[in-house]
């Protein structure tokens, strides 16, 4: 691996995470009715049937819809985005960010990894900024509308996505390219080079994965901080910072100095596998010599 430009991958999760309430909120309140009646009936045909919570909540939202009279469609569900309210400086973050970037010469790719839904977040102004949206989707017919899942994304599935993002394998209907052996140190984004921003339980499986192979897991959070605290405390995340995406925050000034740490760091990485590849080519030759 010839030196080359440090990558960062920036992984959010989407609800409560870069926004303030659930993204499915505004579609609910269409319907006349409170979110949490929904995702009450929704928990509850999850559990009297066995059910993914996720598969649940999206067959109530056409079931829901359809018998208003007001039947779902892709672009309806992408009107929902435009109306999604941030957490203070989300907007601004990856400009901001970029900045920080542009000054250490790193590269930065952003990704969401959500259970929420991809036809939603493709209707807010940030979805511009990311590489990939990895979320649940409907599948559609000639004229928009739903007529199966395409997608479902779980809390235990979003660890999937970390590792395609990992391995530069983004096609999901590709299961063999992301099960493939990569060399670590030879994959597009080596998890010591990924900060994942999250703020509950559907995030701890990638958090925890992310931690432990050498990157960087933030917890963030609104008002109440003790879901943060007991996943720092199980070990699950690196860092607590208020959901705050303002210049200058905690959570800003965070992920600034991952970013300065990973100029150096990754550089050093790069340099010891290089050398290990050239030992390695060095000895293999001897050995054929002496054969």
């Amino acid at each position: 691996m010839a030196d080359r430009k440090t990558r960062i991958a920036i992984i959010y999760d989407f609800d409560r995470t870069l926004s303030k309430s659930e993204m499915q909120d505004g579609f609910i309140k269409t319907l006349e009715m409170e979110p949490d009646e929904f995702w009450n009936r929704s928990g509850k045909l999850a559990k009297e049937q066995s059910m993914d919570s996720k598969l649940a909540y999206l067959y109530l939202m056409i079931k829901d819809s359809n018998e208003r009279g007001m039947p779902l469609s892709r672009e309806k569900l992408r009107e929902f985005g435009k109306n999604i309210e941030f957490y203070d400086g989300v907007l601004e973050w990856f400009s901001e960010i970029g900045k920080v970037a542009e000054q250490y010469d790193i590269e930065i790719e952003h990704y969401i990894i959500s259970a929420g839904l991809k036809e939603i977040i493709e209707g807010t102004p940030i979805y511009k900024y990311f590489e990939r949206v990895y979320a649940c989707e409907y599948l559609y017919d000639e004229k928009g509308t739903p007529t199966w899942v395409k997608n479902v994304v779980n809390f235990t599935s979003k660890t999937q996505f970390v590792f395609r993002i990992n391995k530069g394998e983004f096609d999901i209907s590709d299961e063999v390219g992301v099960n493939k052996f990569v060399p670590h140190d030879e994959r597009p984004f080596p998890f010591s080079n990924m900060i994942y921003i999250g703020d509950g339980t559907t995030d701890i499986p990638c958090m925890k994965l992310v931690r432990e192979y050498g990157g960087h897991s933030i917890g963030v959070y609104s008002g109440d901080r003790s879901k943060v605290e007991e996943m720092m405390y199980d070990d699950r995340i690196s860092f607590i910072c208020e959901a705050d995406y303002r210049k200058g925050s905690r959570l800003f000034d965070t992920v600034s100095r991952i970013i300065g740490m990973l100029s150096f760091g990754d550089g050093l990485r790069v340099q010891g596998y290089n050398d290990f590849k050239s030992a390695e080519k060095h000895a293999i030759e001897a050995k054929n010599k002496d054969k």
